[in-house]
């Protein structure tokens, strides 16, 4: 019998991981990603300042988001769906922008979770709107969420994310636990000179909500182009500081493509990992696939070329035809990143256009 065709690339990467942006819009303004505020301008220009940096003055952006005809129909996002988990997609996640700025998402979730061969079905939100919608996500299908929360203080986390909205994520959090939602994950994205003087308390705020905290070196993919190396908190420099502080288990684990290296603390309560793309890259064992909201398969979180497959779908392509075209752009997928490698490019898009 012949092996059932699978998502292989060049390298002999499997990719059992599909990212699903489902809208480019998001209501946060966070300085790492859309850095659209006028304090987040002040931010990164402070910061050229005091370490002489060639670049010239940040300004923010104007953002100019997709319009509605441009976004994938959930019945396209299911077929899609549906095609790469007949190749050997195991995992689905649906990002954004914010996911829950687009209408229904209940009624997506209830198309793909019952796709047989999902065997993980999640959300990432940055959770100002999630506790509304919490019970219908579950209802439908939904089994694991995770949040972004980068600061636990009310003025700090305005400060990054250019909204008040702490109270709504933390109300979020607390939802999706009560709600049976397992395990909840929280995501930190670490600049120094803003929230590492944090991490210990989001540390102990992991122990104390029994959850599973990462945090996340800070990437190249904001709205500005202001990302800066100096900034960056690498993520050995992370753990150190808390292991000095908590009593750390590690977690060993047998799957290679897992991004976060993980420790639990010793009490068996709450769990952290740390992420480290920039300084520790983990492109090796990379098993993942982008499909944006308006339809382009991105192979790599910092590629350069995108894939468009809405004339596929727009032009009455098969299934078939659509599942070959999967295959050809795997074939091509980049051996790694070239963060901190001379002529590095950031790409055109941002976080909150590809999908996290």
């Amino acid at each position: 019998m012949a092996a059932p065709l699978t998502l292989r690339d060049l390298h002999g990467r499997v990719m059992r991981d599909l990212r699903v942006s489902i809208t480019d819009r998001c209501n946060f303004r966070c300085l790492y990603c859309l850095p659209e505020t006028e304090e987040a301008a002040n931010f990164y220009r402070g910061k050229f300042d005091a370490l002489k940096n060639p670049q010239p003055a940040f300004t923010p952006l104007v953002r100019e988001w997709k319009a509605k005809s441009a976004l994938l129909t959930y019945e396209e996002i299911e077929r899609i769906v549906r095609v790469a988990v007949g190749l050997g997609v195991e995992k689905v996640r649906i990002t954004g922008g914010e996911p829950l700025l687009r209408r229904d998402v209940p009624e997506l979730v209830a198309r793909l979770a019952p796709i047989a061969g999902i065997r993980d079905l999640a959300m990432t939100t940055n959770g100002a709107y999630f506790a509304p919608h919490a019970a219908a996500l579950r209802a439908a299908g939904l089994r694991r969420v995770s949040f972004s929360l980068d600061s636990l203080d009310q003025d700090n986390f305005k400060r990054i994310t250019g909204r008040d909205g702490l109270r709504a994520v933390l109300a979020g959090i607390a939802q999706a636990k009560e709600l049976g939602f397992a395990p909840v994950k929280v995501n930190a994205v670490v600049i120094r000179g803003l929230n590492d003087h944090e991490l210990e308390r989001l540390a102990q705020f992991a122990r104390e909500q029994t959850v599973s905290l990462r945090f996340i070196e800070f990437m190249p993919l904001d709205s500005g182009h202001a990302w800066l190396r100096d900034l960056v908190v690498p993520g050995r420099e992370i753990l150190a500081r808390l292991q000095a502080r908590f009593d750390l288990c590690p977690v060993v684990s047998d799957n290679k493509s897992e991004t976060a290296k993980r420790w639990t603390f010793e009490d068996g309560r709450g769990e952290i990992g740390i992420i480290a793309p920039v300084t520790e890259a983990f492109c090796g064992h990379c098993n993942r696939l982008r499909l944006t909201a308006d339809g382009k398969i991105r192979t790599c979180l910092f590629s350069l070329h995108e894939h468009d497959l809405k004339p596929l779908l727009r032009g009455g392509a098969t299934d078939a035809e659509l599942a070959a075209r999967l295959r050809e752009i795997v074939l091509g997928k980049e051996d790694r990143h070239h963060i901190g490698e001379p002529g590095f490019e950031q790409p055109e898009r941002t976080m909150s256009c590809i999908g996290g």
